[in-house]
């Protein structure tokens, strides 16, 4: 390895639970139903954090000789860290926040594997059990605030976006800071990172002591984006799904600046929930924003939304170009809605229950060959599942992109293909077009973006 490594003995900062002994035995269990190498991964991100890499295979061959134990304590537990990135350490000693976000990942994963052994009836595909694991997932996390009034706003953007857009969307978090407005975004760079560190100028200016920065992943995508420093609550959500479902449960509203694929996912996510029947009347102010050359991107979502989900759908979200002022004022009074009708409603202010999640949006979808060609994606359906497909279509290129899972299958078997009703394939096909010219898929200047996908005529 080229980059110096350091072995360390780490002790636990921020929360921890005392592990059980079947806990203990099950992280360090390298058997294919072993929490090992889940661990391992998702900690190796940690320790990269800052650093510009959007591919999680190449970061795990990059760190083959890396290792993590743990080391069990009277008082709770320990980590041996091998051959650790030395960036990760300040003359010998972890950076405060980078141990935190370490014992997040060890906390999360616990958590998250113990509750489907504990619960009595647990289903992975009920509906209100998936709710409800969210839930206890935050919870736990300390993420959800009793008291504390509607101020959370979710940035979604790409991490893959030139020096103005970026500036730009650190513009808007500092306009949200100066209203005592916090951020939850992905946890990367990018406009994951810009809205959360002009959030920390407009907080310190006007003396915010509680500002925000939360962080909401999921392991198969955090070596791809690991967390951007400014982060200080970081939470691992399962899967895509969980964590997209985490987002809209505990935010207030979005705010969605320039991206790529995983951008549009987040976008159908979003626009396939708001347009359910039962959530008509439910406020979640939805700003789509960037500079004046991004106008034409936008345009472009407008357009391939109105396309595939019709007028209705661009009635849930405005378009806001080139004024942070304007956006800051906007998503501050959509707090304020939201605020009254969830008074009114008597629902929580930190978790969103009445929101209603079509069961579609929550089951997880594994991408691969076959089910990316099997998508349905034509007309012949209810908008909302037009929305689920679409969506599952982008979550597809994002894995076969930056997942380590969906490199490895493309680097076998070739790009993923997908078919269906050339109303909704062609947009699409333009559109990802303009995502690879616009350098919007990978880090540019990491390397030449290879296509993990080829549109193919006729129908799945």
């Amino acid at each position: 390895m080229s980059e110096s490594t350091i072995t360390a003995l780490v002790s636990p900062e921020g929360s921890l639970e005392i592990l059980s002994n079947h806990e203990v035995n099950r992280l360090k269990d390298k058997s294919e139903g072993g929490l090992y190498r889940l661990f391992r991964q998702c900690a190796l991100a940690v320790l990269n954090t800052g650093v510009e890499t959007d591919d999680c295979k190449a970061l795990m061959e990059m760190h083959a000789d890396f290792d993590v134990r743990l080391v069990p304590q009277p008082r709770g537990v320990k980590l041996e860290l091998i051959n650790a990135p030395a960036h990760a350490f300040v003359d010998g000693e972890m950076l405060r926040a980078i141990r935190e976000h370490l014992f997040s990942v060890l906390r999360d994963i616990i958590y998250t594997h113990s509750i489907p052994e504990t619960v009595p009836g647990f289903r992975r595909d009920n509906p209100d059990d998936i709710t409800n694991l969210v839930f206890h997932i935050l919870r736990n996390a300390g993420v959800l605030q009793a008291g504390r009034q509607p101020d959370m706003v979710v940035c979604w953007g790409g991490h893959s976006i030139g020096h103005s857009e970026y500036q730009y969307s650190k513009e808007i978090g500092h306009q949200l800071g100066l209203r005592g407005l916090s951020i939850i975004t992905g946890c990367g760079p990018g406009a994951m990172k810009g809205p959360m560190k002009g959030a920390t100028i407009g907080h310190a200016k006007q003396r915010v002591r509680n500002g925000r920065y939360v962080g909401i992943t999921e392991p198969a995508i955090i070596g791809a984006e690991a967390p951007n420093p400014i982060v200080n609550e970081l939470v691992i959500m399962p899967d895509i799904e969980k964590r997209l479902e985490a987002f809209i449960r505990c935010g207030h509203g979005v705010i969605v600046f320039p991206g790529g694929v995983g951008t549009a996912e987040e976008i159908l996510y979003l626009l396939g929930i708001l347009l359910h029947p039962d959530n008509a009347d439910l406020p979640f102010p939805v700003i789509f924003t960037g500079r004046p050359e991004n106008a034409e991107y936008f345009e472009m979502i407008d357009k391939f939304i109105r396309n595939a989900l019709g007028d209705k759908a661009a009635e849930k979200y405005d378009i806001i170009i080139d004024d942070p002022v304007r956006v800051a004022q906007t998503m501050k009074k959509g707090m304020k809605e939201v605020e009254t009708f969830r008074r009114a409603m008597q629902d929580a202010y930190y978790f969103n229950w009445m929101l209603k999640i079509d069961p579609v949006f929550q089951l997880p979808f594994d991408p691969n060959h076959a089910t990316m060609r099997a998508l349905e994606l034509h007309r012949d359906q209810p908008v909302h599942l037009v929305a689920a497909n679409l969506r599952k279509a982008f979550s597809g290129i994002v894995a076969g992109n930056v997942k380590e899972n969906g490199i490895r299958q493309i680097q076998e078997k070739g790009p993923f293909e997908i078919a269906g009703d050339p109303t909704l394939i062609k947009p699409l096909e333009a559109m990802l077009e303009q995502f690879v010219a616009q350098d919007r898929m990978k880090l540019p200047g990491l390397q030449a973006y290879r296509p993990c996908y080829r549109i193919v005529s006729g129908a799945a």
